[in-house]
């Protein structure tokens, strides 16, 4: 018990200020989907929030699965095109890392969405995923997006959405669907997107980073 509530600490510290070299993670997670997609997407955002917002991150970013581990981290990036499955004891331990000051971007790859619906009840069975007003926070800085979630891949053609998920009004969880955000994030010659989409997407990324540092 003492050592998870110093593992609870930690993460409020880390989350309440930007200490040099804090770590950030892709989620790895059970179901079969491609956890694994997008490899160069976070650590490419990496380096434009430390050329841009003053952040030191640590430009290497980690893989971490469902345990105590997850509160090292005050970021997590989830994405995959399929299946997503959280054992009891994870769909747990995720909620107390949430709680406790972490911070879940779930960034849908494609077909993912009914798949995460499903798990994301066994972790918050009374919440579901609502969607954000254009005037969040997350819209407004440092970068501003008026007109909310921009729209990086074509998808199924939909609007994007930024739904999430809000413990005593802080969001814990952001689900961007119909937007692909770290496909925008990736090596420019993995999907050969224009340099202002990718641009876009990035400054769209340092604000959920620039967010979870702040609340």
């Amino acid at each position: 018990m003492a050592r998870f509530k110093g593992l609870v600490v930690l993460i409020v510290l880390m989350v309440g200020s930007m200490t040099f070299g804090q770590t950030l993670a892709v989620l790895k997670y059970g179901g079969g989907g491609d956890w694994y997609s997008n490899p160069t997407a976070l650590p490419n955002l990496i380096k434009f929030c430390n050329d841009n917002i003053q952040t030191s991150l640590n430009p290497k970013a980690d893989t971490a699965e469902i345990g105590l581990d997850l509160y090292e981290y005050p970021y997590l990036y989830m994405t995959g095109h399929g299946n997503v499955y959280f054992s009891p004891e994870e769909a747990k331990t995720l909620k107390t890392y949430l709680m406790a000051g972490g911070f879940l971007h779930v960034d849908d790859n494609y077909g993912m969405r009914p798949y995460l619906e499903s798990a994301l009840k066994t972790v918050f069975p009374n919440q579901s995923l609502t969607a954000l007003p254009k005037d969040h926070p997350i819209f407004k800085g440092p970068y501003p997006f008026p007109n909310g979630l921009p729209k990086i891949h074509e998808h199924d053609g939909l609007p994007p959405q930024a739904l999430g998920i809000e413990i005593d009004g802080r969001l814990v969880l952001l689900f961007t669907f119909e937007c692909d955000l770290g496909d925008g994030w990736e090596d420019p010659q993995i999907h050969n997107d224009p340099e202002a989409v990718r641009q876009t997407a990035l400054k769209m990324g340092a604000n959920i980073m620039s967010y979870v540092f702040k609340n």
